[in-house]
């Protein structure tokens, strides 16, 4: 009973506390403006199906992808036994459905253990990967991001020693007390280590180590589910509806802005006169200057980034030396998101752009924006080629939100790099990137 009680605690308390966490990243990603959307639904599953669920597009670098792959599988399985687990717990029974599905059980657990055996192999491997091989896509990251690449690999670890001390005690319990340890059938792995490793302990140690096994698989668990939301492995939950809501337009297209595109069709007489032009009516703003500017798709895709650095190894401006590096612009958005939304629940006026209402993300102003974080050295680099695009292992567009902050800063604030100038005056003159003496169409009116 005792065991039951602080079970209910622990788990309660940490499921909770877990559930507030992803209810904040969920009100900091809604501080996006609004999307529609739309497109074939059939397609938008597909995706679901064979990137996010598949790992696709994981595979076009295969190496890394299929250890990769061991961990993911190995995840989903034990799922499962985690499931008995809490049914365990919370009922004070031991291994719930062992004498419930029959020979079902004892394959679930072989395949559990046989793919724990590889997830332990690609853990090390990924760990060698960081700090011994030094991939640089991996290794040039600093800080936190690389603590938090080795923590979870470390964590990995842990879970999976929790989880071959729980079976491999028990499996040599169920020969000393099989009234209380009911019977698994022959394990791939914890039939022969258990006995290996335990066979000569006393009852009662076995017991204990049993039950440290136990809880530690349930401590990681819990304590791998509060720290989703701090870790770049929230892409393990995110993936999926990033995939999902990812734009389904051709990647060479860009997003048209209404209001430039009537601006234009008036300058060349494609529209008809709707009248005078009220000239004291305000411009709007155009792209984005901070996260309340960017859609919440672009949002979620900061916080579904992996940091595996794909999109950065691919980046030809990255390539040749440039500062811009994509995945470090995703990374960028989801702080400053982080850092707009702590402020605006801090509820605190010097927030607030105008003092006389409550902040929100319609009045918000700390003075300052993604620019901060953001060069526009970064941004002035990107050559719009979508290599980012294609890289990225779970559809995130990093192309957008460095679209959405040029179209911000050359039409809102009318600035931009200094050799762009001309290209921009020649098409506001003569339609054409290159200044022409002559009109455009003059070819079409020769004989």
């Amino acid at each position: 009973m005792i065991q039951q009680i602080l079970f209910l605690i622990i788990a309660g308390g940490a499921s909770f506390y877990a559930f507030r966490q992803f209810m904040a990243i969920r009100q900091t990603i809604l501080l996006g403006q609004d999307e529609e959307i739309s497109g074939d639904a059939a397609e938008r599953w597909r995706n679901v199906l064979l990137i996010a669920f598949g790992q696709k597009k994981m595979f076009k670098r295969w190496i890394p992808a299929v250890f990769h792959l061991f961990i993911y599988v190995a995840f989903l399985f034990t799922q499962i036994e985690l499931i008995e687990i809490f049914i365990d717990g919370a009922f004070g029974v031991h291994r719930f459905f062992a004498d419930k599905i029959g020979g079902l059980y004892n394959l679930i657990l072989n395949t559990i253990e046989v793919l724990s055996v590889l997830a332990f192999v690609a853990t090390f491997i990924f760990l060698a990967r960081r700090n011994l091989l030094k991939v640089p896509r991996l290794y040039s990251l600093n800080g936190w991001p690389k603590l938090d690449g080795n923590l979870i690999l470390i964590f990995e670890v842990v879970l999976l020693v929790a989880i071959f001390t729980m079976n491999g005690t028990d499996v040599v319990l169920q020969g000393i007390d099989p009234d209380h340890y009911p019977d698994t059938g022959t394990l791939a792995v914890s039939s022969w280590l258990g006995p290996a490793l335990f066979g000569g302990l006393g009852e009662g140690t076995l017991v204990v180590l049993e039950r440290v096994g136990w809880w530690l698989h349930l401590g990681m668990v819990l304590l791998f589910l509060n720290y989703l939301p701090k870790s770049k492995h929230l892409h393990i939950m995110l993936a999926f509806p990033n995939t999902f809501f990812s734009r389904l337009k051709p990647r060479g297209e860009m997003e048209n802005m209404p209001e430039i595109m009537n601006e234009v069709k008036g300058m060349m007489g494609l529209t008809e006169d709707t009248g005078e032009v009220n000239m004291e009516e305000e411009l709007p703003d155009f792209g984005a200057n901070d996260v309340t500017g960017l859609s919440w798709i672009d949002i979620l895709g900061a916080y579904t980034c992996t940091e595996c650095g794909r999109c950065t190894s691919e980046c030809p401006a990255n390539q040749t030396g440039k500062k811009l590096s994509p995945r470090k612009v995703m990374m960028d958005i989801r702080d400053r998101a982080e850092e707009v939304y702590t402020k605006i629940e801090s509820g605190k006026e010097e927030y607030a752009a105008n003092p006389e209402q409550p902040v929100s993300k319609d009045n918000f102003d700390d003075g300052k924006s993604l620019f901060d974080y953001i060069t526009r050295e970064e941004i002035h680099a990107c050559t719009t080629c979508n290599a980012c695009v294609e890289a990225c292992p779970v559809l995130i567009n990093p192309l957008e939100p460095i679209l959405k902050m040029r179209r911000y800063e050359i039409l809102t604030e009318s600035a931009g790099p200094g050799d762009w100038l001309p290209m921009f005056n020649a098409i506001e003159n003569s339609g054409a990137a290159w200044s022409m003496t002559i009109d455009r169409e003059e070819w079409t009116k020769a004989e």
